[in-house]
């Protein structure tokens, strides 16, 4: 049996039920052949990265953010021709849609040579906008309450 900081790990990575069925075949191993179980190779366990959308007060938005909705309400026009075009969510962090719900806007950035990083990404409901500062690795949810 593993001892100090791998016991926590097998215990916090192995499903519970697991952990007890593998002790009752070292035992049942132990009592129908007089010998101590092998035990089987271990398979390391896989890390996921949990992803997911935080939230945002829409005046904690940058006034950039703040133009870029106020052009997606008006329907536009916007300064990028890619301004519009469909977000197809491959990061997987928002919540899955059909393609085509999702399309994504330019939220300038002062002083960049290019588009930058920041985008707002707006749903097919009214004011479902997410807002990335950091090009579709995090987004949060724009709260319009605040």
């Amino acid at each position: 049996m593993p001892c100090g900081r791998s016991a926590i790990l097998m215990f916090m990575t192995t499903p519970h039920r697991l952990v007890r069925l593998g002790a009752l075949a070292a035992v049942a191993t132990t009592l129908l052949f007089g010998a101590p179980a092998v035990a089987a190779p271990s398979v390391a366990p896989s890390v996921v990265a949990v992803k997911s959308v935080g939230d945002i007060c829409y005046s904690e938005l940058p006034s950039q953010a703040h133009d870029t909705i106020r052009l997606i309400d008006q329907g536009g026009p916007f300064p990028y021709p890619r301004d519009g075009i469909v977000f197809s969510n491959r990061e997987g962090i928002l919540p899955k849609q059909t393609s085509g719900y999702y399309h994504e806007y330019t939220v300038i950035t002062p002083g960049s040579p290019d588009r930058g990083a920041r985008r707002v990404i707006a749903g097919k409901r009214p004011h479902e906008d997410y807002y990335t500062a950091d090009h579709y690795r995090s987004f949060d949810l724009v709260d319009f309450s605040c």
